[in-house]
Order: C-alpha cells, then sequence, then structure tokens
C-alpha cells in the first residue's frame, strides 16, 4: 500500500497506527468521491484499478472491432451491393463517420448531467447492438438487398432498402455517441486521483485503452474485410455483430468492481449560469480578497460529484459571478447559481477556457492523420504493388500504422516512462502536455517522409518517361511503411496524450463533455484537411495549370501537398509549445 504524506507532514500509514477503529476502517475509502453501484462509499481494496480494468478494455476492444468491421469496408458495400455511385457512396460514408464523432455531445451531456457514465455506455450500447442487428438483417434478407448486376445494369436500392440500411447505421452512429465519450473516462475513474500509485497506474490504463482499440482495428481491417470479400456480407456484419454482443457482455460483468462517480447536473447550464450572473454584475468590482468570493464552507462542493476547485487569478472578469453584492445579500440570492455562482462553478468555465488552445492546436495533428485513408492511400496506387505475384492493395497498408502503434504502446509503458522517470522526476515519465508536444514533433517527421519518398518517385518517373502516364512507377509500396510507422508513434504519443490530458485537467464534473470535444478534434480535423485540399486545387489549378494533385500523379507535385502539411504541422507545433507552457493545471481546493 502505498503511503502518502499529507501537508501537515503526517504520512498515511501514521494515521492509521495513531487512529481509532473507527478512523482506521475510513482509511481504505478512495478519497475521490466514488461510489460503488449500491451508492455507498468505495473500498479501495475491493474495487476499481486493474482488477476492474480488463473488463471496460475487452468492451472497448470488441466494440471497435464491431465499429472498423462496419466502417472499414463499408464504401465497397455501397458500391458493389446497393449499387450506389462512387460520389454518392463517398459522400454517405463521411457523413456517417462525422456524425460518429458529432454525437458523442449527445452522450457526454447526458453522461455528466443525468445518467452518469455507467449507465449512458449501458443504454447507448444497446442502441448500439439493435443499430447492428438490424445491418446486419439488411445484408442477409433477400428482400432487403437489391438484385444482382445483370452485365453493366445495376439495379439501384429501392427506398425501404435504403431505410431500413440506414436506420442500421444511424442507430450505431446514435450508439457510439454514448460509449466514445465515456467509456475511457469511466476506465480512468477507476484510479483514486488522490493516490500517487493509482494515478500512475492511471497513466498507464490510457495507453492499453489504445492498444485495445488498435487490436479491434487490426482484426477488423485484416481478417472481417477478407470475410466480407470472400464469404458474404451476412457472415462480415454478423461478426462484428456477436462482438457487439461480447462487448456488452464484458461491461456488466465487471459491474460489481467499478468505481462510479455521480453526475453533476448539466455543464452547459453551469457555464451558461457562471456568463448570465458575470454579465449582470459586470460593473461590480471584484474584491482583491479572493477569500471574499462565494464558495460553500467546510470544502463541499455545490456541483454533485466534484471536489472543490482552488480560486485562480486568470480571467478575473468572470470571478465577478461569485462576486457576492449588496443586492445579493438584500434579495438572499445564495441559493440562484444565474446570480451568485461559487467559486468551483466559475473555476470550471476557466478551466474550460485555458484548455481552448491546447485542444486548437491538436486539430492540425488529426488533419495529418486524415492522410493515412486520403492522400497516402492514393501516393500509394502510383507505387508498385507487387511483391513477387503478390500484390498489397494500397490502402492495407494503413495496417502498419496500427502494427506501430501495438509496438509503441508496450515500447512507451514499460521501456520509455521509467526511463524518462529518471530524468524528469514525473511520476509518468513525461507530463501529458510533454507527450503531446513529442506527437506533434514526430507528425513533421512522418509528412516529411512521406514528401521525400513523392520527390524520389517524381524523379524514377521523369528518368522513365512516366511522366505523362498515369501508371505506378517501378518504386516498391513497401517504401510507405516508415511514414505510416511514423504516424502510428505520433498516435501514441498525442491522441494517447490528450486522452490523459483532457481527462485530468478537466473539472470532475464535465470528463465526459471534455472527452467528447477531444474526439471532436478528429472530425474537425477531417474538414480541415477537405478545405486543405480544396484550396490546393482552386489556387494551384488557375491559369490551366495541372495543379499539385491531378488525376495523373506523374505530372503533379504531391510532395508539396506534403510539405504544406509538414510546414504547417511546424507552426502549429510552435503554436502548441507557447500554449502549453502558458497553461496553469487545475488545483483542488
Amino acid at each position: 500500500m502505498a503511503e502518502v504524506v499529507r501537508a501537515d507532514g503526517e504520512s498515511t500509514l501514521e494515521q492509521g497506527l495513531l487512529a481509532t477503529p473507527e478512523e482506521s476502517n475510513q482509511l481504505t475509502y478512495t478519497g475521490d468521491g466514488s461510489v460503488d453501484f449500491s451508492g455507498n462509499r468505495v473500498v479501495k481494496e475491493k474495487t476499481g484499478r486493474w482488477r476492474a480494468c480488463p473488463f471496460i478494455l475487452g468492451n472497448e476492444c470488441c466494440e471497435r472491432l464491431a465499429y472498423y468491421g462496419i466502417s472499414t469496408n463499408l464504401v465497397t458495400y455501397l458500391t458493389k451491393k446497393l449499387h450506389d455511385g462512387n460520389a454518392s457512396a463517398a459522400r454517405n460514408v463521411t457523413t456517417w463517420q462525422g456524425t460518429c464523432y458529432l454525437t458523442p455531445l449527445i452522450g457526454a451531456i447526458l453522461a455528466d448531467a443525468y445518467w452518469g457514465r455507467y449507465w449512458t455506455i449501458a443504454t447507448f450500447s444497446t442502441i448500439y447492438f439493435i443499430g447492428m442487428s438490424v445491418l446486419t438483417l439488411s445484408a442477409t434478407m433477400p428482400a432487403l438487398i437489391p438484385p444482382s448486376c445483370e452485365g453493366s445494369l445495376c439495379p439501384p436500392a429501392d427506398p425501404y432498402q435504403y431505410t431500413v440500411f440506414f436506420l442500421g447505421l444511424y442507430l450505431i452512429a446514435l450508439g457510439t455517441g454514448g460509449i466514445k465519450p465515456c467509456v475511457s473516462s469511466f476506465g480512468a475513474d477507476q484510479f483514486d486521483d488522490t493516490d500517487p500509485a493509482e494515478r500512475v497506474q492511471k497513466g498507464s490504463f490510457f495507453n492499453w485503452f489504445y492498444f485495445s482499440i488498435n487490436i479491434g482495428a487490426l482484426i477488423s481491417s485484416s481478417f472481417l474485410v477478407w470475410v466480407q470479400d470472400n464469404l458474404g456480407w451476412g457472415l462480415g456484419f454478423g461478426i462484428p455483430t456477436v462482438f457487439m454482443g461480447l462487448a456488452i457482455i464484458s461491461f456488466f460483468s465487471g459491474t460489481s468492481l467499478y468505481r462510479f462517480q455521480k453526475p453533476g447536473g448539466s455543464p452547459i447550464t453551469r457555464v451558461c449560469q457562471v456568463v448570465a450572473a458575470t454579465l449582470r454584475k459586470w460593473n461590480v468590482p471584484v474584491p482583491e480578497d479572493s477569500s471574499l468570493l462565494y464558495e460553500l464552507p467546510d470544502g463541499i462542493s455545490a456541483i454533485e460529484g466534484s471536489r472543490q476547485l482552488e480560486h485562480t487569478d486568470e480571467l478575473r472578469c468572470l470571478d465577478k459571478a461569485a462576486t457576492i453584492s449588496d443586492l445579493d445579500v438584500k434579495n438572499d440570492s445564495f441559493n440562484n447559481p444565474w446570480r451568485v455562482c461559487t467559486v468551483t462553478q466559475v473555476e470550471e468555465l476557466k478551466i474550460l477556457v485555458r484548455m481552448f488552445p491546447v485542444w486548437a492546436t491538436t486539430i492540425v495533428f488529426s488533419a495529418v492523420y486524415a492522410q493515412i485513408s486520403t492522400m497516402f492511400v492514393e501516393q500509394g496506387m502510383v507505387l508498385d504493388p507487387s511483391i513477387g505475384s503478390f500484390k498489397i492493395p494500397p490502402a492495407s497498408l494503413s495496417t502498419f500504422d496500427v502494427v506501430s502503434v501495438i509496438i509503441w504502446v508496450p515500447v512507451y509503458d514499460s521501456i520509455l516512462v521509467p526511463l524518462a522517470r529518471r530524468f524528469t522526476g514525473n511520476e509518468r515519465g513525461f507530463t501529458a502536455l510533454q507527450r503531446m508536444g513529442i506527437g506533434l514533433l514526430i507528425s513533421i517527421l512522418a509528412m516529411s517522409a512521406a514528401a521525400v519518398l513523392e520527390i524520389q518517385r517524381l524523379v524514377i518517373a521523369r528518368d522513365m518517361h512516366l511522366v505523362d502516364q498515369n501508371v505506378p512507377v517501378p518504386l516498391s509500396i513497401l517504401w510507405q511503411i516508415p511514414q505510416y510507422f511514423l504516424v502510428g508513434a505520433a498516435e501514441v504519443f498525442t491522441f494517447i496524450g490528450a486522452l490523459e490530458f483532457f481527462y485530468d485537467q478537466s473539472p470532475d464534473a464535465m470528463r465526459s463533455l471534455c472527452s467528447a470535444l477531444q474526439l471532436l478534434t478528429t472530425a474537425l480535423g477531417n474538414y480541415l484537411s477537405a478545405f486543405i485540399l480544396t484550396m490546393v486545387a482552386y489556387f494551384t489549378t488557375r491559369g490551366g495549370n495541372r495543379g499539385w494533385i491531378p488525376d495523373n500523379l506523374n505530372e503533379g507535385h504531391l510532395d508539396y501537398f506534403f510539405w504544406l502539411l509538414a510546414g504547417l504541422s511546424f507552426l502549429n507545433f510552435v503554436v502548441y509549445i507557447l500554449c502549453a507552457n502558458k497553461f496553469k493545471s487545475k488545483k483542488a481546493a
């Protein structure tokens, strides 16, 4: 059992030796306000930690296998089975995937405000499973599948067939919205923030959480894609449905071991209350002595499931919401948070404002990550895919990104963290901000590697007089492995670091919401990538020029596009360093 030293110099071990039997019993409880399934205080030795986490990691692995089992090959099903056009199929897939990263805002608000993370995951997992079942039926029942093509004539799906298919698909999108923002936070809830030993274990949890995601993705992108292409779509969708059922069973199996955090009411309402109270008192001066600001006594928080937060001197204009005016005293407004807010409630909004610049810098990284499924694949199409008589599909190179993550997670956890701890003195090796910064730096190297490969490819195309021909050049597609591997390494640092950062720094009663905001950067990164491509096409094709990215890449300069992303990533890294250096961590009162 780890020994914790209090501010007065007395350790918890010494307290245990000197305490009465009643006090000794209390030492075994968690200090972060967590409760068990019945709402009772949690005994450390019997709940949480790595005893509970295998059920959560198993749930995540199976759920991600189910998700990627649908999404990876979805465009093929739309074009080959529903006879959708290429542009329409691509639009339907991107719209659905974008929805999957927007619905977490719904799940996060429900979890933080009303249901708690456990019941939100349970409810939306059920919706997810129903959606998977409907989708499997739509690919199995003959009445829900259009007739096969006869020559070049491919009958499109009728409205009823489309309706059933998209009903299943968007039930999945809704289901994933309740799982994505909650499951990582719920896993981290199993570790007591007030216990130094458990804080270290929580950092390790985020590594293995991301590892579980990629194990599911690896199985989906290899085995399930083969099943769908060779054994049929009914079985190809049925297997992910079974795994979603296993995800639900795994999650419920750990119920007696879980630690629960109580929902604290609507975070959006609390933010609006602070803004409203601030505007009401815009002309009221803020007292120099922060102890005069309104807060409940005895360390009690007005927000259910949240600890009190210390006052900070930043954004003092927001302190007006906690300033007690003569009118407040006269009208006894202390029970009306639209007029008087506690310091903790004000600090919640301050934390969100402080996190915003760091959050924004991860959008550029998500745009770099988006190249795995876009321009990296386009580049692979004009490289030699042959290994003997076998030809590697360009899209399958993304497997090396997943393999990179699977390799880097245990390397980071078992080698880099102990090594870094010797130099930094940090219990987790690197702080979350340091970890994210390293990942942003590696992403620059990934884009640079892609650009260097493209330069070499274009040199070969010119030397062999292939510039006017839209054909692959005799340069092995395996030369793309380094750029995929670097992106995977960058993920382990930046994406997992972001998970850790947004959980640690978010207010207690806003953790699901902050996780949803972190997931939102993936959607925004895709939109940013699309915007950059649109601008590049517009400016580089003016005056009749072929542009950087023509249909025949041998005539273009895809290397310029990769250098542009590398340059933007470098500027983003500089901005990130400035934001990270100015960031001040939250402090519990």
